[in-house]
């Protein structure tokens, strides 16, 4: 059997991303782009001017260590420590990556064998249902339903059958802005030690956390041996496009995640590793004044979208806030979301895609306030237009 039917059978359906289809939809259109989750601004200007600063002193500008420049990983290793009290040795504990898409993708190819099953929070963030299907592994959805997006434990006390090898978890949670509480991630926890489970935990919006309290679950009892985490700069210092991300976990775990990250991009974005180095040691107002930012942002929004006639769903955490499109009178959120540009030039994404079961989030309809103040104040009186 040659490859390409085999890789087409695990992809099928998966197609082009809706990020590349909506952002493609803005630019035809001239509309707000609300849909992809990234900021219109850069961050802070330290960092920016540390990565020029690297570029011209010839640092990273060849092909850096394969796991990362010492500086960043020893960086990684404190942020962690300094925020939750978790060691990591950074020479044997810690991977840089290309962004956490390429982790997800590395540690899923590591860790999984054809046929594995893999419970996961739907919705699911896209790219974990192609990684997922690369490995050969089955995804097994434990729905997250609104209007709280709790996950139910006794469901996925019932979801594990002898072939599950590993959960996913997402927290704090895109798309919903879920964050799981700490009696959630105890049991969590408790069902992996129980069942000899591994445990991913991908935590890029980490530092946004507007309710409640971001806990990783590698820090819970009998956890630090069987657990990756998996976070990333892009989110938390707004450079998406330098793509910096990085895993954390055992010298084991960690071992076999770079067998298999070798082999994708073998090294990337060296300056930049340098400068978010840097980023991770800013001091605690940072993060506490991008939070506090971020929070007005998602309450700007979140009000407009009210006003506007959409069901709101409050997000605990991320810059996205998932509505319902039912008081329009209107359950197909694909349909909804193509024809937005149109009617109040505002580019939207459909929850339906992140679904393995698109009635479940047929009627849902995500928008990110990750813009600027003036952006998306303009966003929500043209989406006051749905309202006359």
């Amino acid at each position: 059997m040659s490859a390409r039917p085999l890789l087409n059978r695990r992809l099928d359906g998966l197609g082009t991303t809706i990020f590349a289809e909506m952002s493609a939809l803005a630019t035809a259109t001239g509309a707000i782009n609300l849909g992809q989750g990234f900021p219109d601004t850069d961050g802070p200007e330290e960092i920016r001017e540390a990565a020029v600063r690297a570029l011209r002193e010839g640092k990273g500008n060849q092909y850096p260590p394969g796991p990362g420049v010492p500086e960043l990983r020893a960086a990684i290793s404190d942020h962690q420590q300094h925020f939750y009290d978790l060691v990591f040795d950074p020479d044997t504990e810690v991977l840089v990556t290309a962004g956490a898409t390429e982790a997800i993708a590395a540690t899923m190819l590591a860790l999984l064998e054809p046929d594995d099953e893999v419970i996961a929070f739907e919705p699911f963030y896209d790219s974990y249902a192609a990684c997922i299907a690369m490995a050969g592994a089955k995804r097994v959805p434990l729905t997250l339903r609104a209007p709280s997006f709790r996950p139910d434990l006794d469901e996925l006390r019932a979801k594990i059958t002898p072939r599950t090898r590993l959960l996913l978890l997402n927290t704090p949670h895109n798309p919903t802005g879920m964050v799981l509480t700490d009696d959630e991630q105890s049991a969590i926890a408790a069902l992996a030690v129980e069942h000899d489970l591994l445990v991913v935990t991908d935590e890029v919006y980490e530092h946004l956390v507007y309710e409640g309290t971001h806990r990783p679950i590698a820090a819970l009892p009998g956890m630090r041996e069987r657990t990756v985490s998996i976070s990333s700069a892009g989110k938390t210092f707004s450079f998406t496009g330098w793509k910096v991300g990085w895993v954390m976990a055992d010298g084991p775990l960690v071992s076999a995640v770079r067998t298999a990250k070798q082999y994708l991009t073998y090294v990337s974005a060296g300056p930049f590793q340098y400068a978010i180095a840097e980023a991770l040691r800013l001091p605690d107002a940072y993060f506490d004044s991008f939070r506090a930012d971020l929070r007005r942002k998602r309450d700007l929004l979140g009000d407009g979208l009210r006003a506007a006639g959409f069901e709101v769903y409050q997000p605990q955490g991320t810059y996205f806030i998932t509505t319902d499109i039912t008081p329009f009178g209107e359950k197909d959120a694909y349909a909804f979301c193509r024809a937005l540009p149109e009617r109040c030039g505002v580019v939207a994404i459909p929850n339906s895609v992140f679904y393995d079961d698109p009635d479940a989030g047929r009627s849902q309809v995500r928008f990110t306030f990750c813009k600027r103040t003036g952006v998306l104040q303009e966003a929500v009186e043209r989406l006051g237009r749905l309202a006359r």
